[in-house]
């Protein structure tokens, strides 16, 4: 009798896929999809563009997973993944700006706008909105960490190993990126 794929750990979900078996690339996907994609959408700031490079991470994590060492976090693993698409992302950034100023203004009139009623939620959406915002205008050495450990509840070590730093640097750079994004939010 065998476990469920859910009762598996991660190096056992990894070689299941690695030896054919779909349902456990869909075990991965299902178990870290929710995490990956905070990471991403606080790191760049843009949930539309955050789907895309969630599912980028995910299929560059999957052709690559005979390279993952099952003796490790495999969360650690792909949210280095995740780092480096979206820094790929932030650098393919720039050239969409320039070809976005070409659109027509007439494209301006297919944006949706959301409705709500109830002030708090308006408020609350407002705020959300800010420190997201002020999130992602941090410079990208001191975002990283912050996205890692604060919203993605990383341990320093694991913030350390994703990013490919120093604990300690992790630390300093999150001292900084508090610093600076408390004056940010500034009132």
């Amino acid at each position: 009798m065998s476990l469920a794929l859910e009762d598996c750990s991660d190096g056992e979900l990894a070689a299941l896929a690695l030896s054919g078996r779909q349902s456990a690339y869909t075990a991965l996907l299902a178990r870290y999809r929710e995490p990956i994609f905070r990471v991403v959408r606080a790191t760049i700031g843009d949930n539309d563009a955050a789907v895309d490079v969630t599912q980028e991470t995910f299929v560059s994590a999957f052709a690559a997973l005979k390279s993952y060492d099952s003796e490790r976090s495999f969360k650690t693993w792909i949210s280095r993944i995740a780092i480096n698409k979206c820094r790929d992302w932030a650098r393919r950034r720039s050239v969409r700006r320039f070809f976005s100023f070409a659109l027509p203004i007439e494209a301006a009139a297919n944006v949706a706008a959301d409705t709500i009623t109830a002030d708090q939620q308006i408020s609350d959406r407002a705020e959300l909105a800010r420190v997201q915002t002020a999130i992602a205008t941090l410079p990208q050495a001191i975002r990283e960490p912050l996205v890692l450990r604060t919203i993605e509840g990383m341990t320093q070590a694991e913030a350390a190993q994703v990013l490919g730093i120093s604990e300690k640097a992790v630390e300093t750079r999150l001292y900084r990126a508090r610093g600076q994004l408390s004056e940010l939010l500034r009132v």
